[in-house]
């Protein structure tokens, strides 16, 4: 699309950063995003773009629907993120809409030529790997405290400059955080949890002190010792931050990740003079892992396995020692028969919980096999046939028993094939 001669348009953002890292871009980010200076919306709708902007002006080209937003500058009015007065007018230059962003590498731009311009040095510290804010302003909106800790779990050899996270610390301690709703702080944690390294992304938050106050339940795990027996890692939040990263490196969906983050909340109830052991941690996860995805609003996918996964996750880990009867009782208290791909799920989050020690990440989980092996025997019972054959009443017992009687037959039968190639298989000399 050809603009009028005082229009002009530049590519800029996360596209500009993304292209100079070498990633393809899109692959970091939905789209590309433009800045237009010197025009106003009339002309932007005169020329076929449909505005889309609630609180400034932004318009989606109408044949690529990528954003075109006015350039504009900010100024503070009250607390939160929403507390801003924008003007976007056509004398706004593309360097005070640049000087509004939240870091430096995300405040280049290019223009139609495809030249860089960078009057705030964010090539620099993307070459140093350095997250540095724009300006003071950065302090105007607390959802950047949120947003860098994001990028800091997508790019992992990237470091935070000292003096904005004094900024973020100062930002915390003013009550900035206390302002964001529950809508915007899931949205930016889901995302987090979503990238390469997400640890990094709640780790950054608390050195912040921000953690403490968005989500101080899983805060304090920091510092509660579990048993090293079984946790060579010691400390509980070190534990959760290696939990999540395995579900990250396992490319699991956001549930997984979700489910992995909260299923050891319960161990920050602990009292010390239990210490390092954590009896009955779940049940007491399970009560705040539903506190936690009420105050977030989490989607009802991740909050409903995160529920699961927090309560029955020490079960699993013991099913290489259950019979068929405590199989058989997990897989009912996990609802595996009516939905057993979240079951899939479920396995997937205890064997990220099982891996996330030091040294136990490429030990086999042989639990779930079992458990999946108990599933599919259980599941061959014709319940139906079942329920022809008793009184009503005897029905929930019937299917019970016969299930229990599958999966015994087929733990039995897998024992004895084991044993007969032990028999079959040569010896060393």
């Amino acid at each position: 699309m050809r603009f009028p001669a005082h229009i002009q348009v530049y590519v800029v953002g996360g596209a500009v950063r993304d292209r100079l890292l070498g990633l393809a871009v899109g692959s970091q980010t939905h789209d590309r995003d433009h800045v237009v200076v010197g025009a106003t919306p009339e002309e932007m709708t005169a020329l076929g773009f449909q505005p889309v902007g609630k609180d400034f002006p932004v318009f989606l080209h109408p044949r690529t629907h990528e954003e075109y937003a006015l350039a504009r500058t900010e100024r503070k009015t009250a607390r939160g993120y929403k507390g801003f007065q924008v003007y976007a007018t056509p004398e706004v230059t593309l360097e005070e809409d640049l000087r509004r962003r939240d870091l430096t590498i995300n405040a280049m731009a290019e223009n139609a030529a495809g030249e860089l311009i960078d009057p705030l040095g964010g090539r620099a510290d993307l070459e140093a790997r350095v997250f540095r804010h724009v300006s003071p302003a950065f302090a105007e909106d607390p959802v950047r405290i949120l947003r860098v800790a994001r990028f800091a779990a997508r790019f992992p050899d990237f470091s935070l400059a000292p003096e904005t996270l004094a900024l973020m610390r100062q930002m915390t301690a003013d009550g900035e955080v206390d302002a964001l709703v529950a809508e915007r702080v899931w949205q930016e944690i889901s995302r987090g949890l979503m990238e390469a390294q997400p640890s990094r992304m709640f780790l950054m938050l608390r050195e912040c002190g921000a953690l403490a106050r968005l989500l101080p339940e899983l805060d304090t795990l920091f510092g509660v010792p579990q048993n090293p027996k079984s946790h060579p890692e010691i400390d509980t939040g070190d534990h959760v931050m290696r939990v999540i990263d395995q579900a990250a490196a396992a490319d699991q969906p956001l549930p997984v990740r979700y489910a992995a983050l909260l299923h050891d909340l319960g161990k920050g109830l602990t009292p010390k003079e239990n210490w390092p052991n954590h009896g009955g941690h779940e049940a007491a996860s399970l009560e705040l892992v539903k506190q936690v995805s009420s105050r977030l609003r989490a989607p009802v996918e991740c909050a409903g396995l995160a529920q699961i996964v927090a309560r029955w996750h020490g079960q699993a880990h013991n099913a290489d020692k259950m019979g068929a009867d405590g199989l058989l009782d997990l897989l009912e208290q996990t609802d595996a028969f009516r939905r057993p791909d979240r079951f899939e799920l479920f396995l997937n989050a205890c064997a990220a919980d099982f891996h996330g020690r030091p040294g136990w990440e490429n030990r086999p989980f042989i639990q779930a096999d079992r458990l999946q092996q108990a599933l599919a025997a259980a599941r061959q019972v014709d319940a139906g046939e079942v329920a022809r054959q008793v009184a009503a009443k005897e029905i929930p017992a019937a299917i019970h028993s016969a299930r229990s009687q599958a999966i015994t037959f087929a733990l039995n039968l897998e024992t004895a094939v084991d044993r007969s190639l032990a028999l079959v298989r040569p010896h060393a000399d």
